[in-house]
């Protein structure tokens, strides 16, 4: 079976979905790939180093979507700039598209894919268990992401995080707070403390609660009865009135702070607003605000996607892509998700789905010309 890398068309995006190492592990497992010219070269990784492990380089579109029985992409399909062409309609039928389609939001894509006869596999779909933890390709994306956060955030302060004593005075360390102890959460609290920051954090789960402290954070505990954490590990959608709670509870907390950094998503849903433009009004001048949620609506009520904006006196960081501004160690566990899925999946090169088998159920949005997700079917009523 043929795999084609194409180039990423969505703009911003600098990842490639598969690099030079993990391009010739799958070679060596049976499959011929195929790569876009200069797919990889925002990621660093050149044409030349493709070609050295045996991957063919193909700069005509159509031959490489033409040829295509397995395509992989980070970003969903969009139109192409130069053919002005949706990039589904250079995909022949029964092709596997595999790439982080976002169905639960781009529902009417999952659709499209159906009805051209695109199977697609959506590596946001990958369910958290312990056994596909090493494709959960969400995790590894936000681990990055939460990384970044903190960098982008003290590059926009106008203090250093930690305490220092000397000679002119002693500086007291920088405040984060940081809202959801997910994946992403948890990184920017860990690279938040090494860089010697007073961190809080804040989630509605209080079964975090002993992880952000063996990471040396101080957890906003929330007390209540419910159990805000749904089966996949995930936080549920909380109601209006625990909402407004959390707000009243968490608002010293954000005022008092020099940096905010917001996490929280539910997936499939618009993620809450919990820094209100109340609260970013009684900010200290020369806070810093990074809303992770952007692109889902935002977790800032004040935040623009893909700008950095001041209100108020604080800064507001919307980056939509944080992996993006990280592309090589991005891409390198990306493609390395996406090969122990084809690992799972394939058998000497050839991709043989299973619908039985718990990854390809959670995961498979479209098979043979159908919406086959109850989660997107429901959602297509």
């Amino acid at each position: 079976m043929i795999i084609t890398v194409p180039k990423e068309n969505l703009p911003g995006e600098n990842r490639v979905a598969v690099i030079p190492d993990v391009a010739l592990k799958l070679i060596k497992s049976g499959f011929e790939v195929h790569i876009e010219t200069n797919a990889g070269l925002n990621a660093g990784f050149p044409d030349e180093q493709y070609e050295s492990v045996g991957v063919k380089i193909v700069e005509d579109i159509n031959q490489l979507y033409g040829l295509a029985d397995v395509v992989l992409k980070v970003q969903r399909p969009v139109e192409h700039p130069e053919l002005k062409k949706q990039e589904i309609e250079l995909m022949k039928e029964g092709t596997l598209l595999i790439t982080f389609l976002y169905p639960l939001y781009n529902f009417q894509l999952a659709k499209e894919c159906a009805d051209k006869g695109i199977n697609v596999i959506s590596m946001d779909m990958i369910p958290r268990t312990s056994f596909a933890q090493k494709m959960d390709a969400l995790s590894s994306q936000a681990n990055l992401a939460g990384y970044k956060s903190v960098l982008m955030c003290a590059n926009k302060l106008g203090k250093i995080f930690p305490l220092m004593m000397t000679a002119a005075g002693t500086i007291s360390p920088s405040k984060v707070v940081i809202m959801g102890a997910g994946v992403a959460g948890l990184q920017a609290l860990g690279t938040a403390k090494r860089l010697g920051a007073v961190v809080e954090v804040s989630d509605i789960r209080s079964a975090v609660k002993e992880e952000v402290q063996s990471l040396g954070g101080r957890f906003i505990e929330f007390k209540t009865d419910e159990n805000m954490q749904d089966e996949g590990g995930y936080a549920k959608e909380a109601s209006e009135e625990f909402l407004k709670k959390q707000k009243e509870l968490i608002f010293k907390h954000i005022t008092e702070a020099d940096i905010v950094i917001t996490t929280a998503l539910i997936p499939g849903k618009k993620a809450p607003v919990l820094v209100t433009e109340e609260m970013v009004k009684n900010m200290k001048p020369g806070s810093v605000i990074l809303d992770m949620a952007v692109e889902f609506g935002g977790n800032c009520e004040v935040s623009e996607k893909d700008k950095i904006v001041t209100k108020h006196g604080v800064t507001i960081i919307g980056e939509s892509n944080l992996p993006s501004l990280i592309p090589t160690h991005a891409s390198e566990m990306y493609s390395k998700n996406i090969f122990n899925l084809l690992n799972h999946i394939s058998k000497e090169g050839k991709v043989r789905l299973d619908l039985e088998d718990e990854v390809v159920k959670g995961a498979l949005i479209t098979h043979n010309k159908e919406v086959v997700n109850p989660r997107i079917k429901e959602l297509l009523k």
